[in-house]
């Protein structure tokens, strides 16, 4: 939710099955719904919202997938830009089970569960 809805546009634009939570009335449900939602539909969830990679944690859960925009004032524009990076770097293999955390300067990747 903390990321425009440009962002799924785009996606949908660059050929990938995406949707903001709000297109699919889920803008006032708890992260753990969203989360659940993307678990039975094999989606990446894509965030600036700092609860998902806790919940995950705490669950020990291996899906689904979460990239994490953090470190910073993200743009629209910036943010895609950023996509375009990570679309371009990793596969849909590379992003099973995993956490992408970006930031500004850096990606990281962390494998799921995280124990």
């Amino acid at each position: 939710m903390p990321l425009s809805p440009s962002l799924a546009e785009w996606l949908v634009e660059q050929g990938h099955d995406a949707v903001h939570a709000t297109n699919i009335g889920m803008a006032l449900v708890p992260d753990t719904e969203i989360i659940q939602k993307a678990k039975e539909e094999n989606c990446t969830v894509i965030t600036a919202d700092l609860d998902y990679p806790r919940l995950l944690a705490l669950s020990e859960a291996s899906e689904p997938s979460l990239i994490l925009f953090r470190g910073g004032e993200w743009s629209e524009r910036a943010v895609i830009e950023r996509m375009e990076q990570i679309l371009a770097i990793t596969s849909d293999k590379d992003m099973q089970s995993t956490i992408l955390t970006v930031s500004p300067q850096q990606i990281r990747r962390r494998k799921l569960p995280i124990r």
